[in-house]
């Protein structure tokens, strides 16, 4: 349980920080794009897919637990 919550925090948070990196040196000015207009918007998105991603890998042991149940 705990590396699932471990797993989680750290992709929210390499994934938030690539939004903002993402809305920083790229973003839409015009305003027209709805992510990546807002820093707000990036970043939670960003935070999102990171947590999603990160959360697709399974470890060999949590693997292993799910057979056993």
């Amino acid at each position: 349980m705990k590396t699932i919550v471990v797993k989680w925090s750290i992709g929210i948070a390499l994934g938030a920080a690539a939004g903002f990196l993402y809305w920083y040196y790229i973003g839409c000015t015009s305003g027209g794009c709805a992510i990546t207009s807002s820093p707000v918007n990036s970043t939670l998105y960003g935070g999102l897919m990171g947590g999603l991603l990160l959360n697709t890998f399974e470890s060999k042991k949590q693997s292993k637990e799910t057979e056993k149940r």
